[in-house]
């Protein structure tokens, strides 16, 4: 054969079996055809110790076979094995590979993050705000620039404080990986200014008031979970998904068991139930096969959605206020009522102090229970305000 052209590789036939066909343009260059009609590019040589060997291409175009077949050549007439260089370039890049941003992130998530109550937040925040930006980057390669370039951007796009919390989070996993590695250092450093004010400064002090109270209860009449759910968080205090995703199980007696792995202080709580809380959860329908009282189409728990809460604001005309806020307003009727501060807390399953949690183990079931209690006609007291009785006096 003449030497390669395109065409002529094109109308070369398969066989019964597979057959070379010598390039005289390139020493040692040579392609294979299969009897698939599947082409591909070798290069056959002998290793300075004089044994044959042969060099596989694959698919490539003939230009670059022919380049590579050249510094094949090159390396033989050097006393070097090109095929040991294939080899070391191969594992070069898949260390590389292993190495990027990337396959870390998942690493770590694998290994050390995977009992982490946030993991799936996190390997979800990851996909979306990280991985995009440097996924494919050698670990290695990422520069302090890279670090604050990718927070800015996150802080432009989806604000400040999620900003700082993907900086924590790949700070975590660079330190991790920093604590495994020979030479990597983290370029996520205390120089890096964070894009949030310090939580005391933008710590919300929000609560509703009675009026707001009153046409926010009118507003959540009816049978729709999520109308359901803002009253219950109203009377219990609980945090948003403590309640979304309760289930039936953590129920007992008019008394709700919060499990250790579903609480943000990672400790079991007990809620004794106000007789109103508990009239809540028994009006909500039971559906076969789905285990929450507060459920979309008895398939999965009520989503907490956007456009839920701005129906909600319209109906009622409450505004500038989030579902976090019952929570604060919840805790604030119970020290209107004349709930102590201790038990006011307890009742909220905020952590105690290391020495008071150390010493102090009593379970506060029944003063929990009072303050529901209180809480609840607290509310009814303000639900039901009671009309004027005014009297005109003489002058």
């Amino acid at each position: 054969m003449k030497r390669f052209t395109d065409i002529a590789i094109r109308n070369l036939k398969p066989k019964d079996r597979a057959y070379e066909v010598s390039d005289p343009g390139a020493r040692g260059l040579r392609i294979v055809v299969f009897p698939s009609g599947k082409k591909s590019f070798i290069v056959r040589y002998r290793r300075p110790d004089g044994k044959s060997a042969k060099l596989t291409l694959g698919q490539i175009p003939l230009t670059t076979a022919r380049k590579v077949a050249g510094d094949a050549n090159y390396e033989v007439q050097q006393g070097r094995d090109p095929g040991t260089a294939k080899q070391a370039a191969k594992a070069t890049a898949a260390a590389a590979a292993a190495d990027t941003v990337q396959a870390v992130c998942t690493e770590y998530l694998k290994r050390a993050g995977i009992k982490l109550r946030t993991h799936k937040q996190r390997e979800r925040l990851l996909t979306r705000l990280v991985y995009p930006a440097l996924g494919d980057r050698p670990i290695t390669k990422v520069t302090k620039l890279d670090c604050v370039r990718l927070f800015e951007q996150i802080a432009d796009g989806s604000g400040p404080v999620m900003a700082d919390y993907t900086r924590a989070i790949l700070s975590r996993i660079f330190s991790w990986h920093e604590g495994r590695h020979d030479t990597f250092a983290s370029p996520i450093t205390r120089g890096i200014e964070r894009q949030a004010k310090p939580p005391h400064e933008r710590a919300r002090t929000r609560t509703l008031n009675d009026d707001e109270i009153r046409r926010l209860w009118k507003a959540t009449e009816g049978p729709h979970p999520f109308s359901a759910l803002v009253r219950f968080l109203l009377l219990t205090g609980a945090r948003l998904n403590e309640a979304r995703r309760m289930p039936r199980s953590e129920v007992t007696n008019g008394d709700w068991l919060l499990p250790a792995e579903r609480n943000k202080v990672k400790l079991p709580l007990v809620r004794p139930l106000s007789p109103q809380a508990k009239a809540i959860l028994d009006n909500r329908p039971v559906v076969d096969g789905c285990p929450y009282y507060f459920t979309t189409e008895g398939r999965t728990a009520v989503a907490a959605s956007t456009r839920a809460k701005e129906l909600l604001d319209e109906a009622s005309g409450v505004s500038n206020w989030r579902l976090h806020d019952l929570r604060r307003t919840a805790r604030s009727l119970m020290s209107r009522a004349g709930v102590s501060r201790e038990h006011a807390e307890e009742c909220l399953g905020h952590k105690k102090k290391l020495i008071v949690g150390t010493y102090d183990q009593h379970d506060y079931y029944n003063e929990k229970k009072r303050a529901f209690e209180k809480l609840a006609t607290q509310l009814k007291l303000i639900l039901n305000q009671p009309k004027g009785n005014v009297v005109s006096l003489r002058g």
